[in-house]
């Protein structure tokens, strides 16, 4: 009986000093991990919110980029970590929605092995071309594909990316075929089309707009159900003749499974004080995106959703990688 007392006791000190430990955080700085290089467009993005987030926070986040795999390296990383909220990811379509699907083991569960925070926001993929191609439109595209079957290809910054698998879900619905060419990021993909290696590509629009407007590429249609604000004039691919089209990259802030409720509570408010801090929004729409700063229960249901979107897609398209 004294023994079981003694258990009960030592147990309710645990959940007091956990509880205490909750109340004060943070005491000390926070890692941030990222699943992609330096200089990226998730390392950009990071590098904008965490500025507004140290303010609000009174804590140092340290940014920790540890790419690999689609972003699944650092998504396996963070899912081990403590659940003590000094460990978060800012996280991807590709890391928690499409990677379950793409890859064979990916060291974590997109589900059970994280406490959403808040969705921070979406970009839509530019379907962007070199201008010696002689196509102006979706539509001349599509017929131009159809008259070179398979001498058409287009470029991506990696398998498995939304920018990848909005290419192979065009092949699918314009029925016509195109091979796919995976560059180690935006940036080698961005320059092969400018240096007419290839093409064209998909990629998030924020390391094309200067390219864009010096006339190097020309844009054709944006993969996003709505136009993007910071590219007003360019069409989707929806609403020129394939209706449902939205193959959207999107960034999100998660925990380790098992952190504090009043922990994710607290990195809700500074992520989404950040969100809605006006120098930070007009920095990330000029980045191209679309801020949400949602709730995490919403986060989570989004999150649901799009796994099966995602792996019906995947299925069809055969991007499967073993």
């Amino acid at each position: 009986m004294k023994g079981t007392i003694a258990l009960v006791a030592g147990a309710v000190l645990v959940c007091a000093a956990s509880t205490a430990r909750a109340a004060d955080y943070p005491t000390r700085p926070i890692t941030l991990m990222i699943g992609f290089a330096p200089g990226g467009p998730s390392d950009v993005m990071a590098r904008i919110i965490t500025r507004k987030m140290e303010e609000i926070l009174k804590q140092p986040l340290v940014i920790e980029n540890r790419a690999g795999a689609g972003g699944s390296v650092a998504g396996a990383a963070v899912a081990r970590a403590a659940p003590d909220g000094y460990t978060v990811l800012l996280a991807t379509g590709s890391l928690l929605a499409i990677n379950v699907s793409l890859y064979k083991n990916i060291g974590y569960d997109p589900e059970k092995d994280f406490e959403p925070i808040t969705e921070v926001g979406t970009q839509t993929n530019v379907l962007y071309c070199h201008p010696t191609l002689p196509t102006q439109t979706l539509g001349e595209l599509i017929t131009y594909a159809k008259a070179n079957p398979g001498k058409l290809s287009f470029g991506s910054g990696g398998n498995g990316t939304p920018a990848h698998l909005a290419g192979e879900l065009l092949k699918i619905e314009a029925k016509i075929d195109m091979t796919h060419v995976p560059f180690r990021g935006t940036g080698p993909a961005l320059q092969a089309v400018i240096g007419g290696h290839l093409p064209m590509a998909f990629n998030p629009p924020s390391p094309l707009l200067p390219h864009l407007q010096s006339g190097a590429i020309r844009a054709i249609a944006v993969t996003t159900l709505k136009r993007t604000a910071v590219l007003p004039e360019v069409p989707t691919i929806a609403e020129r003749g394939f209706p449902g089209f939205d193959a959207t990259t999107w960034h999100g802030l998660v925990a380790p499974a098992g952190t504090p409720k009043e922990v994710v509570a607290t990195l809700h408010r500074a992520a989404v004080g950040a969100l809605n801090d006006a120098e930070v929004r007009r920095a990330l729409t000029d980045l191209g995106v679309d801020v949400v700063a949602n709730s995490p229960e919403e986060f989570r249901a989004y999150i649901k959703s799009e796994i099966p979107k995602w792996a019906a897609i995947v299925k069809a398209s055969g991007a499967k990688v073993d």
